[in-house]
């Protein structure tokens, strides 16, 4: 295994909160990085402070910005590039009167529909909902929030398919004690496409399903499973009628020695995967070998293509990252 360092510098953020970091680097597993990681590549971070960034995506209007939650802050935030985070939402999880008993109140993964709408996994709220603008004051639209009557667990991630249908991963992390939560009301932590105005659950034998991607042909749907005991990421064939078949293994990282799970993920338009994994961002080629991992120096939860289409924003615990690399996202994913 050879390293490479990349220069870590800071463009912005909030209060800096103490924690042990490692330098950020780029590790090069495979020559094929090369095609995907410039040699002149810098990790930024964009913004810092935070208790478990998560959920970002980028907003296409004439500044262009990030949006990205706080979950434990139950806030969602935005970030102009060059300068400092603002709140957009909060609460943007739990809004009851009682104080939320766990740790998670807020939201967690966000992406936009065709007509650039923002759809939020509610997390602690147990429920997908969308903005109808893109206004922190705009009317709210719940897309989702039980199944065959029983409430869901706590969205997590969620994305798109270009037939307008929404798929999204359903773990009991914003349940406040998991899933032994006296609430918990499914038996099954499942994964749920949601069409025409109904949901079904197309998946439902994963411990913790969590991040969620399309191959750029629509043909193959990743799952990733942020269990410590099968840190695994499924690979499922999509059948015409959205639902999905052939479950398999895509890669494994279960006996890896790093602290971390595989969480949320992108892919490139060449079909590489990019996914939070132990010690970093581990990039995959579409056969599944991993040929590189992309380290910000904190554990990451999730990443986003934005700005240009080759620039990966990286939320991981305290902070946010972002690295310019020589690959497009999938268009579908970031516009």
């Amino acid at each position: 295994m050879r390293s490479y360092l990349i220069t870590l510098s800071l463009l912005c953020g909030m209060t800096t909160v103490a924690l042990s970091q490692q330098a950020a680097k780029v590790e090069k597993l495979s020559k094929s990085l090369d095609d995907i990681v410039p040699a002149d590549a810098t990790i930024k971070k964009v913004a810092e402070g935070f208790t478990w960034t998560e959920g970002p995506v980028w907003i296409y209007d004439q500044v262009g910005y990030l949006l990205f939650a706080d979950i434990p802050g139950n806030a969602i935030y935005k970030l102009i590039p060059g300068r400092k985070p603002t709140v957009f939402i909060h609460p943007s999880g739990w809004n009851e009167a009682t104080p939320f008993k766990g740790k998670e109140p807020g939201s967690n993964g966000m992406t936009l529909d065709s007509r650039l709408r923002l759809t939020v996994a509610g997390h602690a709220n147990r429920n997908v909902w969308r903005l109808e603008t893109m206004s922190p004051k705009a009317k709210v639209t719940i897309l989702a929030d039980s199944f065959e009557g029983k409430k869901l667990n706590s969205p997590n991630d969620l994305v798109y398919k270009r037939d307008h249908s929404l798929y999204f991963t359903d773990p009991p992390y914003g349940l406040p004690k998991g899933d032994d939560d006296p609430a918990k009301e499914l038996k099954f932590n499942g994964v749920f496409r949601y069409a025409n105005g109904k949901l079904q659950a197309i998946v439902k034998d994963l411990s913790r399903p969590n991040g969620i991607a399309f191959s750029p042909d629509e043909k193959i749907l990743y799952i990733s499973n942020s269990d410590e005991k099968r840190r695994i990421w499924m690979r499922y064939d999509v059948n015409a009628d959205g639902t999905v078949s052939n479950g398999r293994v895509f890669a494994d990282a279960t006996a890896d020695p790093e602290t971390g799970l595989p969480d949320g993920m992108k892919v490139d338009s060449l079909g590489n995967l990019y996914s939070s994994a132990p010690g970093g961002i581990w990039v995959f080629s579409p056969d599944g070998k991993h040929i590189g991992t992309i380290k910000p120096g904190e554990s990451p939860a999730n990443c986003a293509w934005a700005e240009d289409g080759k620039t990966l924003y990286i939320t991981a615990t305290t902070s946010v990252y972002r690295i310019k690399l020589a690959v497009t996202g999938e268009k579908a994913l970031y516009q």
